[in-house]
């Protein structure tokens, strides 16, 4: 299930609206949806959905068999791993659930308590590309309580998990150190590369994870960021109507790259504006976007 930005970056999910927008610099910006890139060209293949192979033997102690090794950086604890997944029951390989079918990767937020506490121990390490299977013995998994129609109380469970990306965690002193000038209203966005980025590009069919600070542009004062949390996961094709400045400054830029970028204020809030956070209606604000996957 998708962590939504309203965790991280509560007040900009609250009522941003649809909008058009063209670039004065940085290349055509146009709100996503109406991007004409091959989707199927561009964006990551998932693997096929895998068949569990039941241990021997129930697992007493968690058991992680990497049946293929990844690449990048190591998932630890406060990173969030983005991943597809496929579960059964280690006595008889019966399917309680899986990902696959649904198309939709599932994100688990490392060292949250949100999952079983085999997740928690036996998604440390893994890394993107990689696929794992986590033999969970009951007390790791739902113990005497068992779960749904299928898990029964003191059911050991086997997953197979393709890792789909990680996402480092943040601290608040890694936020960069940005000063926006005090500008006026634009009519159209406008974008400047901080950092060039060299890795991939979002497309349609695509999802992308960044970090985001945002600004008041007519005084420059940061209202409120990302940073301290994992990058912030949007859908580039279906979020084109619900975040479409966010989506249209993110065209073009590649993973590495960090972009500022004044966006009309109808493309935020629907020009409303937040109180909240002292952003009157009618003022455009400034984003600066650190672009760390694509996938």
């Amino acid at each position: 299930m998708r962590r939504l930005l309203a965790l991280v970056l509560p007040l900009l999910v609250l009522a941003v609206a649809c909008g058009d927008g063209t670039s004065t610099s940085g290349g055509d910006t146009t709100v996503a949806a109406t991007d004409t890139t091959d989707a199927a060209a561009s964006s990551t293949t998932s693997p096929a959905k895998p068949t569990v192979a039941v241990p021997d033997t129930l697992p007493t102690e968690l058991v992680v068999t990497d049946l293929t090794v990844g690449t990048g950086p190591a998932a630890a604890v406060g990173d969030e791993v983005v991943l597809d997944y496929v579960g059964v029951r280690s006595a008889d390989g019966i399917e309680f659930d899986n990902s696959y079918d649904r198309g939709e990767p599932f994100q688990v937020l490392l060292g949250a308590g949100k999952v079983i506490p085999g997740w928690e121990q036996g998604l440390v390490g893994v890394q993107a590309g990689g696929r794992r299977q986590m033999d969970i013995p009951s007390d790791l998994a739902y113990g005497d309580q068992g779960a749904g129609d299928v898990i029964k109380p003191g059911d050991a469970l086997s997953f197979v998990v393709d890792v789909i990306a990680v996402l480092s965690g943040t601290s608040q002193a890694d936020q960069p150190a940005i000063t926006v000038a005090p500008a006026g209203n634009i009519s159209v966005i406008d974008n400047k590369d901080l950092i060039v980025g060299t890795g991939a590009t979002p497309t349609n069919g695509t999802q992308f994870a960044a970090q985001i600070m945002l600004f008041r542009a007519d005084t420059g004062e940061l209202l409120n960021s990302t940073w301290g949390s994992p990058g912030v996961v949007f859908s580039f094709t279906t979020d084109s109507n619900t975040y479409p400045g966010i989506i249209a400054a993110a065209k073009g830029m590649k993973v590495g790259g960090r972009r500022q970028s004044q966006l009309p204020y109808q493309l935020m809030f629907d020009g409303q504006g937040q109180t909240q956070i002292n952003l009157p209606a009618a003022i455009d604000v400034v984003i600066v976007m650190d672009l760390i996957a694509v996938y």
